[in-house]
């Protein structure tokens, strides 16, 4: 199945948005896994199998399992993903940003190692560093363009000799010349709302993936309204430690259930808000 696909089944299946970002940081694993060779694997299994009835998908970042040496459990989570619950897509947060000849490298470690059904890239170095991606036409490719954090505006926010600034530049680039099979989207900062609907005028119903919300104070309303597609959906928005570290006790599981339950239903309401 494409990536745009199971997305689309993702969201009509769970009546969701929200996406649950992993980022299993051993400092702040419950108690009871910290002496656990593969805690990592266990704490983001335990919240996988709590919040899979309410989100779109699962969006591991690499880097926490990578200095840790848990690439392994990562890749166990993943199958463990595909065979349990095969109808949540799994977005392998990366953001590789390399050579052609790097890149096809990196293509191989995202979609056959991992067999994730997107990955997120960095697309300064042009055209060629993420042509070894789009081969895989099946597979999406989730392109850096706004990001939340406050450091994106130091280049993406520049302005082109036309007075565009380079985020929408970029957005209209992946949107005309690179989607060609119907496979990539945008990465657009829920702290950044009104470029979020400047990204969405410019692309149509491509898919964005948000994150911001949760621990970053992105507002879930006006995400909402500026992000949503023509069918009200077109969101991955993204929450990661307001979910997964709700609690470090026993109830660590239960805690990051009620946190996404509280998300989703959230996210819903303001879709509901914004139709009406």
């Amino acid at each position: 199945m494409k990536f745009l696909d199971k997305l689309n089944t993702a969201w009509q299946t769970n009546n969701s948005m929200l996406m649950v970002g992993l980022d299993p940081d051993p400092r702040r694993l419950p108690k009871g896994l910290l002496q656990r060779n593969d805690g990592i694997f266990h704490f983001c299994k335990g919240i996988v199998d709590a919040t899979a009835e309410y989100i779109c998908g699962i969006k591991p970042q690499i880097a926490y399992f990578a200095s840790e040496s848990a690439e392994e459990q990562l890749q166990a989570l993943c199958d463990y993903v595909r065979q349990t619950y095969p109808h949540l897509p799994i977005v392998l947060d990366a953001k590789r940003g390399d050579i052609g000849s790097t890149a096809e490298h990196y293509a191989l470690e995202a979609f056959e190692r991992y067999r994730a059904d997107a990955v997120t890239v960095n697309p300064y170095m042009g055209y060629d560093s993420v042509e070894p991606y789009l081969e895989w036409q099946d597979k999406g490719l989730i392109v850096l363009c706004r990001t939340s954090n406050p450091g994106g505006s130091d280049l993406q926010f520049l302005k082109l000799e036309s007075g565009e600034p380079l985020y929408l530049h970029l957005a209209s680039m992946v949107a005309e010349k690179w989607n060609a099979h119907q496979q990539c989207g945008l990465v657009v900062g829920a702290t950044f709302p009104d470029e979020i609907a400047l990204v969405r005028a410019r692309v149509g119903d491509m898919p964005l993936l948000i994150p911001g919300i949760g621990a970053q104070g992105g507002d879930i309303n006006a995400t909402v309204q500026a992000g949503a597609d023509a069918q009200g959906l077109g969101m991955m928005i993204n929450s990661s430690r307001a979910i997964i570290y709700a609690s470090r006790e026993e109830n660590w599981r239960e805690a990051a259930q009620a946190a996404a339950i509280a998300t989703r239903n959230a996210i819903n309401n303001a879709r509901r808000n914004e139709a009406s």
